[in-house]
Order: C-alpha cells, then sequence, then structure tokens
C-alpha cells in the first residue's frame, strides 16, 4: 500500500465538445480527491473547445492541454494525453460524461486496499444530452472480477470513463490504432496480461447518450466488435462466433 497520496493521471480526448467541456471540467475539480492531474488533448476541434481548454488550464495548473497537428480520432489523442502522465494511477473521463464527486477517493480507496487490484472500474448511470438522468444504470448488478475471458464474451461493459490502472503494473497502456473501440481494445490487451477487472460496484459516473452516438447504434457496434475479434485479437473463426454470439445476446438480454 502506497502511504502518500497517490496521484491520478486522468486522460480525455476533446473534438467539439464545447456544449459540455466546462461541466466535465466542473465534475473532475468537484471531486473530494485533490491529487490530481487533467492531460487532455484537441484533436482539431471547429468549435470553442480549444480555447475553452486553455482558458481553463491558464487557471488551473493541474490542467494540460494538448494538441493535434491533424484530427487523428481519440485513440491517438488519448495516447498523446497518456504519454505525458506522471500519476501513480491512470483514470479516463470521456469529453461529455461526469464524475461524482467521490469516484477518485472512493476507487483509488478500493484499489489501494489490495496490491493485486491494477484495473477497475466501477458501475454508471446514463444521462441525456441535457444531464437529465434516464433512469438506466450498467454493471450494478454486477459483482467481483472480471478476466480476459470473461471480457471477450463481454461479461461486464467496463464504460471508459470509469476505468482506472495502476500505472506501474502495465509495461503498454497505448490503445490500438482504431477509430472506434479502442477503450474495449485496450482492456483486452490489459487483461490479457493475467491481471483480471475489479468491479466498484457502486454508481460513480454518468454517462451521456447523444442521438448521434454509437452506443445508439447497434449495427455498427457489432460491427465493431466483431473487427476486435477478427483484426484485433485474431480469434479463430470458430471462437470468434462463439465470443460474439455471447456478445450479441448479452447485448439484446443485459439488464
Amino acid at each position: 500500500m502506497n502511504t502518500n497520496t497517490p496521484k491520478v493521471s486522468i486522460i480525455t480526448a476533446s473534438y467539439n465538445s464545447s456544449l459540455y467541456i466546462e461541466s466535465v471540467y466542473e465534475s473532475i475539480k468537484a471531486q473530494n480527491y485533490l491529487s490530481w492531474e487533467w492531460l487532455i488533448t484537441d484533436d482539431c476541434s471547429t468549435d470553442s473547445s480549444l480555447d475553452m481548454l486553455n482558458e481553463i488550464a491558464e487557471n488551473d495548473d493541474r490542467v494540460h492541454v494538448f494538441k493535434n497537428t491533424v484530427n487523428s480520432g481519440a485513440a491517438v489523442s488519448r495516447n498523446v494525453s497518456l504519454s505525458h502522465v506522471s500519476g501513480d494511477y491512470i483514470a479516463f473521463i470521456d469529453s461529455d460524461d461526469l464524475w461524482l464527486p467521490n469516484k477518485l477517493k472512493q476507487q483509488i480507496t478500493f484499489m489501494e486496499s489490495a496490491e493485486n487490484i491494477n484495473f477497475s472500474f466501477t458501475a454508471y448511470e446514463l444521462i441525456n444530452g441535457s444531464g437529465d438522468k434516464l433512469n438506466k444504470t450498467v454493471d450494478s448488478t454486477k459483482s467481483g472480477s472480471f478476466s480476459y475471458l470473461d471480457q471477450l464474451q463481454k461479461k461486464a461493459t467496463l464504460g471508459c470513463s470509469t476505468v482506472m490502472l495502476r500505472r506501474n503494473a502495465f509495461s503498454d497502456i497505448s490503445m490500438p490504432l482504431i477509430r472506434t473501440g479502442q477503450d474495449y481494445a485496450l482492456w483486452l490487451k490489459l487483461l490479457k496480461t493475467g491481471n483480471n477487472a475489479f468491479l466498484v460496484p457502486e454508481i460513480l459516473a454518468q454517462y451521456r447518450i447523444l442521438p448521434n452516438s454509437i452506443s445508439r447504434n447497434k449495427f455498427k457496434k457489432a460491427v465493431r466488435q466483431w473487427s476486435i475479434y477478427r483484426e484485433i485479437e485474431s480469434l479463430s473463426l470458430p471462437r470468434a462466433i462463439k465470443c460474439f454470439c455471447f456478445y450479441a445476446w448479452r447485448a439484446v438480454f443485459r439488464k
């Protein structure tokens, strides 16, 4: 156990996030855990996102803003932020999601309680573009930890904005360079090291569902899932079909 206060490096990719980026910052700033840095990379936004982020950084020295030279996608943007981490732990938050005020403290306490907890995630709830709750939660009825095989079969969702990693437990935390699903591909890569993902079964984050979100398009999600099985994980056709059947069943019947 770390006898000092562990520092958390928070990773965000931003593209045209002006509607929500200030509220994301406010949810980080409102944390009752103070040892953090926010590393956010702008992916050539065409709105006022970058100006807003630079203004935030000018007034809070814990915020560090980076900018891609060309629009490159969330994986590249997150990897830019990851290349600058200085914390003991790494957490992720998307540019339109929110954290509850006790998220960092509760998750750090959980991970510091045992040396083998190098990867954790929390339950979360869904909100709409206006921040209204949609009365739906994810991973709130599950418990325990999840292995590589479990995640091939999507036994838990592992929302990106809920994940926290112990930095020194992994030699490579870079996201695979794919346009969508790069967070899921990263979780699989990390779980293949033999670590499990441990669930903090409390709602500590809010995931924003927007009309143009890929999470609303079941067909695109299915295509992405199959592509990760075959092209990233290089599963054999029979094994990919088996895992996809588990994925599809849970996508339909998950509560």
